[in-house]
């Protein structure tokens, strides 16, 4: 850094500090929703369901349908459990469906969302 002799060097140093300021946090904020994105329990299941079928090596989705309607029995077994009623008979297989339908579609690219979202976060000018 060279040194600052007048008012005015020193005002275009500290504006450009603050403008460097301003970009660092927008990227630490839109790193900050990426990772609360990728934390997400659905996100979670995914990547481990799409690491499984790559590990396995299938070609197609068949790993994942088998995953995904294999979650989904889970879930009901959880939420029905031994239960002879009905009515968590029905609520058992509506759960079922949304997480086998959930698990089964495919990853959303969250870069086209994320610019979106990066232009919400404004610099502040105090």
């Amino acid at each position: 850094m060279e040194p600052i002799y007048t008012i005015d060097q020193l005002n275009q140093r500290i504006q450009l500090l603050e403008t460097r300021q301003d970009t660092e946090w927008c990227a630490i904020k839109d790193e900050i929703d990426d990772i609360k994105d990728n934390l997400k329990p659905i996100n979670l299941i995914r990547s481990a369901v799409e690491e499984i079928n790559e590990t396995v090596g299938f070609k197609g989705h068949l790993a994942q349908s088998a995953i995904s309607i294999g979650l989904g029995f889970l879930a009901k077994k959880l939420v029905v459990g031994k239960s002879e009623s009905v009515f968590k008979g029905i609520l058992g297989s509506v759960i079922q469906l949304a997480i086998t339908n959930i698990v089964s579609k495919p990853h959303e690219s969250s870069h086209e969302s994320s610019e979106e979202e990066s232009s919400q976060y404004e610099p502040s000018r105090e």
